[in-house]
């Protein structure tokens, strides 16, 4: 049916957004590009092996945002903190890279390289209503929920809070920031704890509803939402949001269609076709450009 697959679209585009809006925050307040993002990402399915089994899945949700904001900052402290010039960008977004490259090695040292199986202790979450001739299960409610949650809750971080004043005041210059008083170091820690913290949820999601973990799920849908953060404007949040739901759709029409076999390519396809047409992609600017059109 054309609205279960329209509904599967829109739950997948939350969760492409979820993790794009990571990439964009980063990109967007401190002109950094974080690899290990991705793994991040990949590692919050692999969380969800040793929590979601364990306790209820709300608070596995919540420790593994801890969590990954937790690896954020680690690979803040490696990766990033000491390489401020433009030539140190690109050492550490290759050193992140490599912090990533690492992540997947432990996965595979601990869980292997086949998918494992993840097993929802919870069968309310399995259970289906149906609408408009679509079976609509709570699991998809939940995702749903909780993507546009957290994306609400960085909002409001971002424009009606004093740290959310810091970021943007950083995203606009990281020395204008440090000749007013602002915490540099700080600010860039908490960005990189939230975005990081988002990736981590957004693999729980993934992997609660595909049933598994995998150790692939880095370099396909980890790097596609890469491509959804180009599509949408580097750095910039909506774009992000938008570029997500609009590829989700995009790959749940392709299906219905019954061409399921060029779904891996949409994104990549979307992206060259948006950037033919607008080259800093369907919003751009970043953050600092967003305050200016607010």
């Amino acid at each position: 049916m054309l609205a279960g697959q329209l509904l599967n679209g829109i739950v997948t585009g939350a969760m492409y957004a979820l993790v794009a809006i990571g990439f964009s925050l980063v990109i967007g307040t401190l002109d950094k590009l974080n690899f290990a993002h991705s793994e991040v990402f990949m590692v919050g399915g692999f969380l969800a092996l040793v929590t979601v089994s364990h306790m209820p899945w709300y608070l596995a949700l919540l420790v593994i945002f801890l969590v990954g904001g937790l690896l954020g900052l680690l690979t803040e402290f490696i990766a990033f903190r000491r390489f401020q010039t433009q030539e140190g960008k690109i050492t550490a977004a290759l050193a992140s890279m490599a912090i990533g490259l690492i992540i997947t090695d432990l996965v595979h040292k601990g869980w292997g390289t086949e998918p494992v199986p993840l097993r929802v202790q919870n069968e309310w979450l399995q259970t289906g209503h149906t609408f408009f001739g679509a079976t609509v299960l709570n699991l998809q409610i939940i995702i749903l929920i909780v993507a546009f949650l957290l994306m609400a809750m960085l909002h409001f971080l971002l424009h009606k809070s004093r740290m959310g004043r810091q970021i943007r005041a950083l995203a606009e210059s990281s020395v204008s920031s440090s000749l007013l008083g602002i915490n540099v170091r700080g600010v860039t820690q908490t960005v990189f704890f939230v975005s990081s913290a988002l990736a981590a949820v957004g693999g729980l999601l993934v992997a609660m509803r595909g049933g598994a973990a995998s150790s692939e799920v880095g370099l396909t849908f980890g790097l596609k939402s890469l491509a959804i953060m180009a599509i949408g404007g580097m750095g910039d949040l909506r774009g992000a949001l938008v570029g997500g739901l609009l590829v989700g759709i995009i790959e749940a029409l392709i299906f219905q269609l019954g061409m399921g076999r060029l779904v891996e390519i949409t994104a990549w396809v979307a992206l060259i076709a948006i950037l033919i047409f607008r080259p800093h992609g369907i919003f751009g600017g970043g953050i600092h450009a967003q305050e200016q059109r607010a």
